[in-house]
């Protein structure tokens, strides 16, 4: 199995934001678990679940059933060759403290969140 590596890693004063490539699905579900509500739905969009499916069919992001839906949806998504998963995990370090706030399939998706937690532009994230 390939090894976990850094994608991206950038410090701003005493915070530092890093990008984590890894294959495992249990340290990737942690991420997820973690997220808030403005990771979610930035999540979702990179998903495109509003595009693949029809409105009326789609669970609401807040509930259980719309998060272990987008979960589904990122194992999906997360397909690298055959059976291998691989996610981007957005870990944010400061104070001694390391939290994972974010986790995708795709690196760019990882990589515009790792940079609106730098700039504190979260605009994009709630334009949807």
């Amino acid at each position: 199995m390939p090894q976990q590596e850094v994608f991206y890693e950038q410090s701003l004063g005493d915070r530092r934001i890093q990008v984590l490539k890894t294959y495992d699905q249990s340290y990737a579900r942690d991420a997820f678990d973690n997220m808030d509500e403005t990771a979610r739905r930035r999540l979702w969009n990179s998903l495109e679940l509003h595009e693949n499916y029809e409105p009326a069919d789609l669970p609401q992001i807040q509930t259980q059933d719309g998060a272990d839906f987008m979960w589904d949806e990122l194992l999906e998504a997360a397909h690298e060759d055959g059976n291998v998963l691989s996610f981007f995990v957005v870990n944010e370090s400061g104070s001694g403290l390391t939290k994972s706030l974010y986790v995708s399939p795709d690196w760019p998706s990882a990589e515009g969140f790792a940079m609106s937690r730098l700039t504190g532009d979260i605009s994009e994230t709630q334009s949807r």
